[in-house]
């Protein structure tokens, strides 16, 4: 193994970055302000050996369940994830360790004020309350502006655009206490994208994950490839790992974690050099307090379920469970949905089939694979004569 070379963060009682251990890392499923869930989660985490515990904060009850939740809790070191309302951060502040954004989703909240502003605000607040910070880039969430730029082919420069100057917005500040994640479902893209990333800022602590790796065994893979390929390059400083677990299971990817970073350390490899998709992918989120209804996650494992008259075939079906990813992080589908309170949306690539009530849309689901599984046999059949 490559040693790391990144400069060391705090984040709470511990450090990332340097020769520190590689920290794990998970996020709380139930709804923020679900407050007696909501501790459980982080209860389950703590048990499970988690380094930090990240929680969902988009509105002043968030807030307010937080506080209750960091007085429950008030050893966990906690990281917030300011989804799309980044003038929170001066209230959830004072109750947590770590500040994450998404670059991506800056530009919801006063569209007329310059990003570098926003950004000079979270610096400020952070540095105010001794918290680090994680510049988060999404595959699916990017800088509307930087994916304008680039072919659709080309998912992976965007998301790097956007880190870097991120990046050089907080040198400019200075402030050093953040690390990155630059994360995609394909493990393949996370490992091209964070090589990349490494070469160009090789000071800047990198937090690994593949983002909706979907359900075990398959997200296991998916993420065990990735982290493999990276950690023994001296790449990442702390490992999230995302699958789709029933909310009591939630500790499993601690468990998960820290078995990969041992096989890594003993020698003991189970993965390739690159992931080989073929066959039926299904990608799901991980079960987060961002989720609007807990029946999604049935959904994911029972997609899972039927579909499999399907898996020798090269199709990818998303399963997401929010507002805040699902639109974006399905487009690259086949099939995708992103779930609302009281209802799926259904979508064939980055366009809308309709809205379908939870017990209806795996009859649906199904009608449109098997469309889709016979419009692609015609095509064959074309090519053939």
């Amino acid at each position: 193994m490559k040693p790391r070379t990144t400069r060391e963060i705090r984040i709470g009682n511990i450090r990332i970055g340097g020769s520190n251990p590689i920290a794990v890392q998970s996020m709380a499923a139930t709804r923020t302000q679900d407050i007696a869930a909501t501790i459980r989660q982080v209860e389950l985490l703590e048990a499970a050996g988690a380094d930090v515990i990240r929680i969902a904060v988009d509105n002043p009850k968030d807030v307010a369940a937080l506080a209750e939740i960091r007085k429950a809790r008030p050893n966990a070191n906690l990281s917030i994830d300011l989804q799309e309302n980044y003038r929170l951060a001066e209230k959830v502040a004072p109750f947590v360790q770590k500040l994450r954004y998404n670059p991506g989703h800056l530009y919801h909240l006063e569209r007329e004020k310059p990003v570098v502003e926003k950004v000079r605000y979270l610096v400020d607040v952070a540095r105010a309350h001794g918290c680090a910070m994680r510049i988060g880039v999404n595959a699916g969430s990017v800088d509307p502006e930087k994916v304008s730029k680039y072919s659709h082919d080309d998912s992976i420069t965007p998301m790097l655009e956007s880190a870097l100057e991120h990046c050089a917005m907080l040198d400019e500040l200075g402030f050093d206490q953040y690390c990155v994640s630059l994360k995609d479902s394909d493990p393949n893209k996370v490992i091209d994208a964070n090589l990349r990333f490494a070469d160009v800022r090789p000071d800047v602590p990198l937090h690994l994950g593949v983002t909706e790796a979907g359900m075990p065994p398959d997200g296991i893979i998916k993420t065990r490839v990735a982290f493999e390929q990276l950690i023994t390059r001296g790449i990442g400083d702390t490992i999230r790992v995302s699958l789709t677990l029933p909310f009591e299971n939630k500790g499993d990817e601690i468990t998960v974690g820290r078995q990969i970073l041992d096989d890594i350390a003993t020698g003991r490899f189970r993965s390739v050099a690159r992931f080989e998709q073929t066959g039926l992918n299904i990608i799901s989120c991980p079960s987060c307090s961002r989720v609007e209804n807990e029946a999604f996650i049935d959904l994911a494992h029972n997609v899972k379920e039927m579909t499999q008259y399907a898996k020798m075939h090269d199709i990818t079906i998303a399963v997401m469970g929010c507002r805040v990813n699902g639109p974006g992080e399905t487009d690259d589908a086949d099939l995708g949905m992103w779930c609302a309170p009281s209802f799926v949306n259904l979508k064939r690539g980055p366009h809308t089939i309709g809205q379908f009530a939870y017990e209806e849309i795996l009859d649906r689901v199904r009608a449109e694979l098997d469309r889709l599984i016979e419009e692609r046999a015609r095509d064959a059949r074309k090519v053939t004569v």
